[in-house]
């Protein structure tokens, strides 16, 4: 059975991404005209031209101001997800105003395409150690897949001892999430990021490549995943200080002749399929 990867994109635009919140605060959003609908477009055509499918986690802000594009993503037939509703982070958003930012999104979402989202990741992977709540509130809300948990130590997020691989939780009993981690490896001991944003547009397409193949001698799917902003080297600069400029800016004009490279050496598909692959490699084991 060929291994099957999860390829999500993280439908937003460049200003509202954590490293820029300093340069594009929130309530200056409206005043930046969105730029994300070409470049997605963009996406949309890499896809059609290898075969490919993917899970795009869309934004409720978003979606309210460009619906034909969410409807075009579901017209394609990729997996419409919820990012929430304007890329909060959901220990910021505390117990309530998570419940309630995902029955916002979910309604946008589900007014676009005909159902609501059944698949989540959070803004800034920040479902971790300081929200306990999280994972049982997507489960009461209706959600089966969860991307939110990076199993890395980093400044901003991060489960360092979190699964590499996709597993099963029950973060209500008898109600179950299956849990897709990005891509990570083990190098000498220490976690590395490699599969998607800054890390993909940073490292060879040859070692991610190489982590997918281990992946599918394991029988096991990775993760890749990236933004619509990472295919736009034209957008606005700012000045942004260390590390956070370099992470957002570094390597702008490589994402696409990337994500290119991976298409055309492994397949990758929604998350949702990558999900029914795992459950029937499992039932394969079992007989």
């Amino acid at each position: 059975m060929t291994v099957r990867h999860a390829l999500t994109i993280d439908v937003e635009d460049y200003f509202q991404v954590l490293n820029l919140a300093a340069q594009c605060p929130r309530e200056r959003w409206d005043e930046f005209p969105l730029r994300c609908e070409a470049s997605t477009h963009t996406l949309l055509d890499v896809l059609d031209a290898h075969g490919a499918k993917a899970t795009f986690f869309c934004l409720g802000w978003i979606a309210e101001r460009a619906p034909d594009l969410i409807r075009e993503i579901a017209k394609r037939g990729h997996e419409i997800g919820s990012h929430g509703y304007d890329h909060q982070l959901v220990d910021a958003l505390g117990h309530d105003g998570f419940r309630a930012d995902l029955r916002k999104t979910n309604a946008i979402l589900a007014e676009l395409t005909g159902s609501p989202p059944v698949s989540f990741r959070a803004c800034t992977w920040s479902i971790g150690r300081k929200t306990p709540w999280a994972l049982p509130t997507l489960v009461e809300e209706g959600f089966l897949r969860d991307s939110s948990i990076y199993p890395v130590r980093h400044p901003d997020y991060g489960v360092p001892d979190a699964a590499l691989e996709p597993h099963v939780l029950e973060p209500i009993p008898g109600r179950t999430l299956f849990e897709l981690p990005p891509l990570t490896t083990e190098v000498f001991g220490a976690r590395l990021p490699i599969g998607g944003g800054g890390y993909l547009r940073l490292f060879p397409v040859a070692w991610i490549s190489r982590v997918l193949r281990k992946r599918e001698r394991m029988g096991q799917p990775g993760c890749v995943y990236l933004h619509p902003w990472e295919l736009d080297p034209g957008q606005p600069r700012f000045r942004v200080p260390g590390l956070r400029g370099f992470r957002h800016y570094v390597n702008l004009d490589k994402t696409k002749a990337k994500l290119e490279a991976l298409l055309t050496r492994h397949v990758f598909t929604t998350f949702a399929e990558v999900q029914a692959d795992v459950e029937a490699r499992s039932r394969t084991s079992e007989d």
